[in-house]
């Protein structure tokens, strides 16, 4: 008889410790990667899906994901789910705050997103000090999934975590 409890019960605290290994103040529910985590005969089978393909932080997700889970008492399988493809709609709000914490500005909508990165609209906000005076540095950041702008009154550098749909 196979015994499956949901993942509000007991694995959330458990997979809430697990960081984004590209940015660490994230964790993967924050981020949105874990799509499905059950019990079933006390093996804890979880699905992820990557934040774009060939994100190449998934292997260590999964490898974390598997360690997290083993300190708790549990063997693991993890699974890649390839759709629904990701997108930024789902980072939690207390992970697009963090993410401005950290210094990352939060991605706008598909929409605002495109006139950012395009047109150069400015409405990206900078992290450091909240002014939408901003502007693309260029279309690539710190990893592909982010793009580098500028705050034109504070100077500061950042990231810009782009939208994806």
């Amino acid at each position: 008889m196979t015994t499956e409890q949901n993942i509000d019960d007991i694995l959330i605290p458990i997979l809430e410790k697990v960081s984004d290994p590209e940015i660490p103040v994230l964790s993967i529910m924050d981020m949105g990667v874990v799509r499905k985590a059950v019990i079933e005969n006390k093996m804890v089978k979880v699905q992820i899906t990557p934040t774009y393909s060939g994100c190449p932080a998934m292997d260590v997700i999964g490898d974390d994901i598997k360690a997290a889970l083993k300190t708790a008492g549990y063997d693991s399988e993890i699974e890649l789910i390839l759709a629904p493809a990701w997108t930024t709609d789902w980072i939690t709000p207390r992970g697009r705050k963090a993410l401005e914490d950290y210094g990352i500005a939060a991605p706008l909508d598909a929409e605002a997103d495109k006139s950012v990165l395009l047109e150069g609209k400015k409405m990206v906000k900078c992290p450091q000090c909240g002014s939408t005076n901003t502007r693309l540095v260029s279309q690539f950041g710190s990893t592909a999934c982010k793009a580098q702008f500028q705050c034109d009154d504070c100077q500061e550098p950042f990231d810009y975590f782009k939208c994806l749909k």
